[in-house]
């Protein structure tokens, strides 16, 4: 049986080229395709060569129709517009679509929400499966915690991240607030500057931090009087996502239309 091929969606970035070598460096899957937004000076190049190394074969294209008519999936850490327009054209061609894309307005979602209609769709804000544990143990601790337990979301990433709060942080969030049997918009606080008040009984609240070459780091406090519980993921190595998401290609490769998560690819 021919191992399914992968298409790699904003190929020159830092998180597009840990994609591709990933692919690469697997048994499983071949790389048959990348792609970039046009007027990107790696469009036309062999993507080895641009990448630093050895010629590959596979020529960065802007032509994502071409593309992704041969892939058997499509891995997208791009921006939401781009993720949303390869969803139509992923959906079109029944691969599967990997999304790590994250900032969606609701109007995003509900277009990759018709494109799920068509072909798998597996959507998560982090990839790694120590973040996808702690997603779990948000849950549980906010269920077992009562409202006297204040619910804080602290999260930090390299300067070039250009939204606030991070998809993770968010995927926590509303694990917090499902353990308190809500959703998030209910629950969620801004982060805060000036007089701003007591905050709200049972509100969940988000900081953000930037800075440097920072990978992922989110801490989840519960905090009352007199005791802390905090949860903490630190990511040293993007390397992670890469590999959550080509797992998660794999996974998706015998699934029908419909949208998945990390939990979902994990058996969580």
């Amino acid at each position: 049986m021919e191992k399914p091929g992968i298409v790699i969606t904003g190929a020159s970035g830092r998180m597009g080229q840990m994609l591709a070598r990933t692919v690469l460096g697997s048994d499983q899957a071949r790389l048959v395709g990348a792609i970039e937004r046009e007027g990107n000076p790696w469009v036309g190049r062999d993507l080895g060569e641009a990448m630093g190394g050895p010629v590959l074969g596979i020529t960065v294209t802007d032509d994502p129709v071409e593309a992704i008519a041969k892939a058997q999936a499509v891995i997208d850490f791009t921006a939401p517009a781009a993720t949303v327009a390869f969803a139509e054209l992923t959906a079109q061609a029944r691969a599967v679509h990997v999304i790590g894309t994250t900032g969606f307005e609701p109007a995003d979602l509900d277009k990759l929400k018709a494109a799920a209609r068509h072909a798998p769709i597996i959507r998560a804000g982090n990839m790694s499966l120590g973040v996808n544990l702690l997603v779990g143990l948000t849950r549980k601790v906010a269920a077992a915690l009562g409202e006297d337990w204040d619910i804080e979301v602290v999260e930090a990433h390299h300067s070039r991240k250009v939204d606030a709060p991070s998809g993770t942080a968010l995927m926590l969030g509303e694990a917090a607030a499902e353990g308190r049997g809500h959703g998030l918009d209910d629950l969620r606080t801004p982060a805060r500057e000036g007089i701003t008040g007591a905050r709200a009984p049972g509100s969940i609240g988000f900081s953000a931090i930037r800075g440097g070459d920072i990978v992922g780091e989110h801490d989840v406090i519960f905090a009352t009087a007199g005791e802390r519980v905090i949860l903490r993921h630190v990511a040293t190595d993007r390397a992670i996502f890469a590999r959550g998401a080509l797992r998660a290609a794999l996974w998706g490769q015998d699934k029908g239309p419909g949208e998945y998560d990390m939990a979902d690819v994990l058996g969580l």
